[in-house]
């Protein structure tokens, strides 16, 4: 376990090292990063961001102005994250569920304890693990873990988990292994996507990786270069 543990807090020092501290998540306010954790389901960022700044010029960008737009006109608006009618239904229920409970407040929201606030993220219909963690993380500031698609390509290679591990057994990993703070959380998966996005791609630039030495994928991969 030790030597486990010592492996992820050493990917985050090379990571941070390598590209230094990411303030993520970028917003103007908690709303904003609600917002753009729906927005960004099966999409990059820059069209994200697109999206919301589209909304930001709409009038009354906020919780209940949001839920008053028509569909039309709110599905328009957030067009360029792409799957623009499904998102707008999504942002609607997040938004009901937002105004209804918590008056649309965040300071109601970060109130509540992580656990049941996580539940009940999950309720809403098209809030899944990895949108609702985003949340409680970067919008309200709980230590919860986020878990993306870059997580698991990343510690697969490094031969830490399998390539089909389990969204919450890999979550746990991070919780069991690092300090339990959401400045460390935010700042490791933030330093996760710098990876993953630029590097660690699907055909990665290993000779510009931090973690080159560290990678069994990438060992591997070398080997059978050679081999062939």
């Amino acid at each position: 376990m030790g030597c486990t543990r010592d492996r992820y807090l050493e990917v985050f020092s090379r990571l941070l090292s390598a590209f230094g501290p990411q303030a993520w998540w970028p917003a103007d306010t908690p709303f904003e990063v609600m917002v753009g954790a729906i927005l960004t389901q099966n999409t990059a960022w820059t069209n994200v961001e697109q999206a919301i700044s589209n909304l930001k010029s709409a009038e009354n960008f906020g919780p209940k102005g949001l839920l008053q737009m028509p569909d039309g006109k709110l599905a328009a608006a957030i067009r360029p994250s792409g799957y623009y009618n499904l998102k707008a239904r999504r942002l609607k229920a997040f938004l009901e569920y937002f105004v209804g409970r918590y008056a649309g407040c965040p300071d109601r929201m970060q109130a509540v304890p992580v656990a049941r606030l996580r539940l009940e993220l999950l309720d809403v219909k098209g809030v899944g693990p990895e949108t609702a963690d985003s949340i409680l993380l970067y919008a309200l500031g709980k230590p919860t873990f986020v878990v993306d698609a870059y997580t698991r390509r990343i510690f697969s290679r490094l031969g830490l988990v399998g390539a089909d591990v389990d969204y919450h057994d890999l979550q746990a990993n991070f919780v069991r292994y690092l300090p339990q703070t959401a400045q460390i959380y935010n700042e490791y998966h933030a330093l996760i996507v710098a990876l993953g996005k630029d590097v660690c791609r699907p055909k990665p630039s290993c000779n510009r990786c931090p973690l080159l030495e560290m990678c069994l994928w990438a060992s591997k991969s070398e080997r059978l270069k050679f081999e062939g």
